[in-house]
């Protein structure tokens, strides 16, 4: 009986020990695997973690600091969001906190913005705090300064601010604020081209702003255009004169290249005929050269006697002086 009890007892001592044990390794576990302090910090601020969903962000090795502070402002928040959509959402490199406080402020706006929506803005790469502000207060951009060129030839340069309301369900791929600035500016360049006279721009600035309003500038825009104000006109260049004098330059440059042809042509023809003179001369003075040898051949054939030769010579020298007075002649009626 003694032994039977002396057994019973060990046996129970085993079983304690083992117990004990156990409890030992699962706070030992407890404690290397799960962090405590951020599970007793959610604890305490209403929003309740279990330890293992603890654990196994942990062993993914993700940063447990954002997702349990973004599970706790949620809770504060009143909103439903599961931690495991606030671990995708930073995994994905969005920013719980603003996605957090813009539905908070849309809730408090009475604006209609889902979790999803938000957080699709916020990995869009666009603010989604600034996106619900807008819808409350417009915004206003301006465009750079535009130039264009009315009918009449004159260069006209304005400035343009654009009221814009932001439509928060198109935020996820409509068009941005810089393509309405370029629709914007091609519209003003347009409408100012169409005019017959620069000076209906200074006269009614509102008749460019209302037609480039009218052309639909924020058409799959995420925001609506609420006005197009002229906020600044300046007049440039009359590009009209001035195209004209520089075509009065190109005319007078072909002339002057047309004359320049005109007096090479002359100059080459001038230069063409004093070798024609040249040749002329040689071809005379090789005739006046064989003459003589003519002459001569005349005397031994006896075809002329010496007293024809003389008066043959004074007939040429009667003539050459009958040149001589008339071109001394015509000389002086020059004079």
């Amino acid at each position: 009986m003694v032994n039977l009890l002396g057994s019973v007892s060990l046996i129970g001592w085993i079983f304690i020990v083992l117990f004990a044990l156990i409890i030992i390794g699962l706070v030992v576990a407890i404690i290397l695997l799960v962090p405590l302090k951020l599970w007793f910090k959610a604890l305490t601020n209403g929003a309740k973690i279990s330890m293992v969903k603890l654990a196994g962000l942990k062993q993914r090795k993700i940063d447990l600091n954002p997702i349990v502070d973004g599970f706790i402002a949620v809770k504060k928040a009143g909103l439903y969001i599961d931690i495991d959509e606030i671990e995708t959402h930073l995994t994905a490199g969005g920013d719980i906190n603003k996605v957090i406080n813009a539905l908070v402020s849309a809730e408090n706006a009475n604006i209609n913005l889902s979790v999803d929506l938000a957080k699709a803005i916020d990995l869009s790469g666009k603010d989604v705090c600034e996106a619900v502000k807008n819808v409350l207060n417009p915004k206003v951009i301006e465009t750079e300064e535009i130039t264009a060129v009315s009918q009449d030839g004159i260069e006209v340069k304005v400035k343009a601010k654009i009221t814009l309301k932001a439509i928060i369900t198109k935020f996820v791929g409509g068009t941005g604020e810089d393509t309405i600035l370029a629709k914007t500016a091609e519209g003003i360049a347009v409408t100012i081209g169409a005019l017959s006279d620069h000076r209906e721009v200074l006269q009614n600035p509102d008749l460019i702003s209302k037609t480039v309003l009218a052309k639909g500038v924020d058409k799959g825009s995420a925001y609506q255009v609420l006005s197009i104000d002229i906020v600044s006109t300046e007049i440039g260049k009359n590009l009209g004169a001035q195209l004209r004098l520089d075509e009065v330059e190109i005319e007078k440059r072909r002339a002057s290249i047309k004359a320049e042809e005109i007096r090479a042509r002359a100059m080459l023809e001038e230069q063409q005929m004093k070798i024609k003179q040249q040749q002329l001369q040689a071809e005379k003075i090789k005739a006046e050269a064989e003459i003589p040898k003519a002459v001569a051949k005349a005397f031994e054939e006896g075809k002329i006697s010496v007293i024809d030769y003389y008066k043959m010579q004074n007939i040429i020298a009667d003539t050459n002086m009958r040149k001589a007075w008339t071109n001394s002649d015509e000389d002086d009626k020059n004079n």
